[in-house]
């Protein structure tokens, strides 16, 4: 099969393209400039894919909750715009694409792909989410099927060694607010190349999480992330005082995520996770 894989370079095409090459497909990473329409066309069409993986973002190397807004604005664009811009030219090539999967509305249990997003998130959070359900909506509206990863960790992540988060935990800079109660799901950047190889032969449409086994509050994993780093153990602070330096999607984001379930990719995709827990 030739593949076309838009974000060949990123955290995850990394993992990918040798990935794609080693099972016999042939890759062809995408280089023009995914914004600008008429180069995107014709990438596409010179490239004639029998599939498309749409990865491309642009997200900053250190998150900060309270320009959050403004640092994910191209990403959004390049998650609406640009997969628009990917899809016209396709024809009827396969389409994956990358969204995410803590976008669920809170809840007590780790959520399902037919839950409700989370539709009264935080506003900095909105313009991401909007672009991420038009992302899913055109990638349906072609037959595709969109995979919602949690966070991304391994090679080149902020969780990597070198990554924002894991300098963050290791100095105890990343304090746990008010119960610690948001929950994260994982996925490693293998496990998430490794289920775009296995969708690429299944004729699995709609939306998917492509996650660890094992989602874990905050109040858990930041803690036993620390002790693993030799670094020192996470401050606690109420919420009413984290809303002066976090503002109000970062507390939200360190408070109410809800984790995911993996139990349908694991079903139709024939798909494991590799790394099933972060801890």
């Amino acid at each position: 099969m030739r593949v076309l894989v838009a974000g060949a370079t990123g955290v995850v095409g990394r993992q990918l393209v040798p990935l794609l090459a080693s099972v016999g497909h042939e890759v062809v990473p995408f280089t023009a400039d995914l914004l600008d329409r008429e180069a995107s066309v014709r990438a596409v069409r010179r490239a004639a894919p029998d599939a498309v993986v749409h990865l491309a973002t642009r997200v900053p190397a250190a998150i900060n909750p309270r320009t959050f807004a403004r640092d994910f604005a191209v990403t959004n664009r390049l998650r609406g715009e640009g997969t628009r811009n990917l899809l016209e030219a396709a024809g009827g090539a396969r389409v994956i694409t990358q969204s995410l999967a803590y976008v669920y509305r809170p809840g007590a249990e780790p959520a399902g792909e037919d839950e409700p997003l989370w539709d009264d998130a935080p506003a900095p959070f909105q313009p991401s989410l909007r672009a991420l359900i038009e992302l899913e909506r055109l990638t349906g509206e072609r037959g595709g099927l969109a995979l919602r990863f949690g966070h991304l960790t391994g090679p080149g992540t902020h969780y990597d060694t070198d990554g924002s988060m894991t300098r963050q935990v290791a100095d105890g800079r990343l304090p746990i607010l008010g119960d610690g109660g948001s929950v994260f799901s994982f996925t490693h950047v293998h496990d998430a190349a490794t289920a775009i190889v296995a969708a690429l032969d299944r004729q699995v449409t709609g939306v998917l999480n492509v996650v660890d086994d094992h989602p874990v509050p905050m109040r858990e994993w930041v803690p036993a992330y620390a002790a693993r780093l030799g670094g020192p153990a996470p401050k606690r602070l109420p919420v009413f005082m984290a809303r002066l330096f976090a503002g109000a999607w970062g507390v939200a984001f360190m408070t109410r995520l809800r984790g995911a379930a993996n139990h349908r990719a694991r079903l139709w995709l024939n798909w494991r996770p590799a790394h099933p827990s972060f801890l």
